[in-house]
């Protein structure tokens, strides 16, 4: 029997400004997918050519590629816990609740997924969610162990497949014309487009199965195990102990990061980009870890917790928003708006973001003074406890 939840809080404002924060990063990264046809391409964009161009690429693997998923992942994990103790306290059985909760996620990712961007992760959230909840009885020190073995594991395989391809002498990648077509379609029309995501969604999610899946599934049970133990209730027990616990994570975390981010812009598509990925594998959760810890801590400060307070209302809406960004996306890159793919350069892309970022904070401090959900998490409470959940908020007397 599991043990009971140490908080009874349905929601933490710390922890929603995590996932905020978390959103930030992954606008961060995503937005490549839809500007530059190259992304994750075995050749470098031919159009990004000068010194700024590949900083700027570089900058965006060393901070925040493979690194705010990570981040959204472990907090899925704590969020689990929350889902449980919300059961808990409307009396009603967790898993088939639960079960409900993962198969509307599912369904709100295909759709996403058919219709606005291939890459997304929602599917693969869902279906590694139904894993969580069977492991759920899992003690923490199991729990934690099982993590440990599957990032490990995963980094010791793309390793190896690293050494492998460049014992073949494949350095950095070939052109293979994917790039050329990706521009073709999301550049071309709505219907172009609408075609390019629904025929590649398959072939990309199981692509994350492979590369993402396991370090996925061992942040949901990293991120159980501190919803067990409470750890992102403040006070946090490791602030004391703040500058001890970054002396070793945060510089590995930065040293593979570096590492990965060098050979991702520079030699991309080869071994060298694979063996950077596997390290990654091992160093990207102390750096995601280490950012968590520093941004907890600076809540505690008047600055920080007003910070806090801003970000808070993008991590309560973080579903919405994340579907928000990738259509804002589509509309500035496809064939679904101005079809702007391949046509900016790099410098343009901190721009989008910090823009978009702002617009999304604004956004959802506006929707929830109102509404006691965002609109797709309102969707999804529905779907998950069977009725229709409060729109908006009750009037004040």
């Amino acid at each position: 029997m599991n043990a009971p939840l140490p908080h009874q809080a349905s929601r933490l404002q710390q922890v929603d400004a995590l996932r905020g924060f978390a959103l930030l990063g992954i606008l961060a990264v995503n937005i490549w997918s839809f500007a530059d046809p190259y992304y994750a391409s075995p050749v470098s964009n031919p159009a990004y050519a000068s010194d700024l161009d590949h900083l700027i690429r570089w900058l965006v693997s060393v901070l925040f590629e493979a690194k705010f998923y990570l981040l959204f992942s472990f907090l899925f994990g704590y969020s689990f816990t929350l889902q449980m103790a919300s059961a808990e306290r409307a009396g009603e059985r967790f898993v088939p609740r639960m079960l409900r909760r993962q198969l509307a996620l599912l369904a709100i990712g295909l759709v996403h997924g058919a219709l606005l961007f291939y890459g997304e992760i929602l599917i693969l959230y869902a279906l590694l969610g139904l894993v969580l909840l069977t492991l759920r009885g899992l003690s923490a020190r199991w729990a934690a162990t099982l993590a440990l073995v599957l990032i490990t594991g995963t980094a010791v395989l793309i390793l190896l497949l690293g050494v492998q391809l460049l014992s073949a002498g494949l350095y950095t990648g070939a052109a293979d014309g994917a790039a050329v077509l990706k521009d073709m379609a999301l550049g071309g029309d709505a219907l172009d487009t609408l075609a390019y995501n629904a025929s590649h969604l398959l072939e990309t999610a199981s692509a994350l199965w492979l590369l993402q899946g396991p370090s996925t599934l061992a942040m949901f049970l990293l991120g159980y195990v501190a919803g067990r133990k409470g750890l992102l209730v403040a006070p946090y027990r490791f602030e004391r102990r703040l500058p001890g616990l970054l002396a070793l994570p945060l510089p590995l975390g930065l040293g593979g990061a570096l590492l990965y981010g060098y050979w991702a812009a520079y030699a991309p598509g080869g071994g060298l980009e694979v063996i950077g990925y596997g390290i990654s594998q091992l160093t990207a959760p102390l750096l995601s870890a280490s950012y968590a810890m520093l941004l907890l801590r600076a809540f505690n400060s008047p600055l920080g917790q007003r910070l806090c307070q801003r970000l808070a209302p993008l991590g309560r809406m973080s579903l919405s928003n994340y579907l928000l960004q990738s259509l804002i996306l589509c509309l500035l890159f496809t064939g679904y708006g101005l079809g702007l793919i391949n046509h900016l350069s790099p410098l343009w892309m901190p721009v989008l973001v910090i823009a978009i970022y702002l617009l999304q904070m604004q956004l959802s401090a506006l929707w929830l003074r109102s509404h006691q959900y965002g609109p797709c998490e309102w969707l999804l409470r529905a779907l998950t406890i069977g009725a229709w959940p409060s729109w908006r908020k009750p009037l004040q007397a």
